[in-house]
């Protein structure tokens, strides 16, 4: 097999349908995005590894977003893993790439660097905000930390929130093939049951504190279809799911010729921050000199890093606040 041929396929999303079950899902391939996320800061594995599954919970999350929206991922808890926070920027035209980019906030001295990743969490909650742009409210879904993995959290979010049946098979890790180095690679799959009729769950559910799950909301020939693709899902191995030597089409013909699998144009992503100077303005500009004058430092500067990709800004205090005594222009 041509590896070459399949490298192709990184840092992609593939949406597919079958028309037989009434589903809908997408493959996930992220290679390069995934390597520059991580290489932002120096993180120890346990929080890599939640990193990595986040991002592509979002990448696989996000492609459903329409163009210049912006989809964002939330992971919060009281454990040593405070926080994973990752946001899919969608395309600006169509054909062009998707943004993505991640951050973790972690306690050093509480964190087991090595240690199972999920439980370090802890309490806490998962979150999915999508910001529609200008003047418009953004939309914000909570749902508690649950199950033994981000992608079982966002399977309960699905299902509370959406009442959207949904599932993730995930693979990700460090891997090399012939002639690269070690390095970061990710890849999964999402599946969706479409109900024909409104959902009419209510009530507790049968999950982790009364959370739905998708036993709760489907019934009849929607049960069997999705029990039909999920027992299927199953016999996925890891190295189909991650790549790069199985194309994502032939792992949808593997699982789901006999189901009427169609895929639609794959949407390509990148790493890509938004940040800027004048966003970092804009982010000061509700403070008063005197504020301002607390956050200078000794050499008479005012810093600012981002926490995603690591940019270093410096302005003078005089220009910032609401009391700015200098122009901008002339910093």
């Amino acid at each position: 097999m041509n590896i070459g041929s399949n490298i192709a396929w990184d840092d992609t999303v593939l949406p597919f349908q079958l028309d037989r079950t009434d589903t809908r899902g997408r493959v996930a391939r992220l290679d390069g995005v995934l390597e520059q996320v991580l290489s932002q800061h120096d993180y120890p594995p346990a929080i890599e590894a939640l990193i990595a599954e986040a991002t592509l919970l979002t990448a696989l999350i996000g492609q459903t977003i329409k163009l210049k929206w912006k989809l964002s991922l939330q992971v919060r808890g009281d454990g040593p893993a405070r926080l994973i926070a990752t946001d899919y920027y969608g395309p600006t035209e169509d054909g062009e790439p998707a943004r993505i980019r991640a951050y973790a906030s972690f306690d050093k001295e509480r964190l087991d660097p090595n240690g199972d990743p999920f439980p370090q969490i802890g309490k806490g909650y998962f979150a999915i905000l999508i910001d529609q742009g200008a003047g418009m409210t953004p939309y914000q879904g909570i749902t508690p930390i649950a199950g033994g993995s981000l992608a079982a959290c966002a399977e309960a979010y699905f299902a509370q929130s959406e009442q959207l049946p949904t599932r993730f098979a995930l693979s990700f890790g460090q891997s090399q093939v012939p002639g690269q180095s070690l390095h970061w690679r990710a890849g999964g799959m999402m599946l969706q049951q479409m109900p024909k009729a409104s959902p009419g769950a209510s009530g507790g559910g049968s999950g982790d504190n009364g959370l739905l799950l998708a036993e709760d909301i489907l019934e009849g020939n929607e049960a069997e279809n999705w029990n039909h693709v999920n027992v299927l899902l199953d016999t996925a191995e890891e190295i189909e799911l991650i790549g790069p030597t199985v194309q994502p089409t032939e792992l949808l013909v593997r699982l789901y010729h006999e189901d009427g699998p169609r895929v639609f144009d794959a949407q390509p992503v990148k790493f890509g921050c938004t940040c800027s100077s004048d966003r970092v303005r804009q982010s000061l500009s509700i403070y008063s000199a005197k504020d301002i004058g607390h956050m200078t430092t000794d050499e008479g500067i005012v810093t600012a890093d981002c926490q995603f990709c690591g940019a270093h800004y410096e302005f003078d205090p005089l220009t910032l606040g609401f009391e700015a005594e200098k122009d901008p222009e002339g910093d």
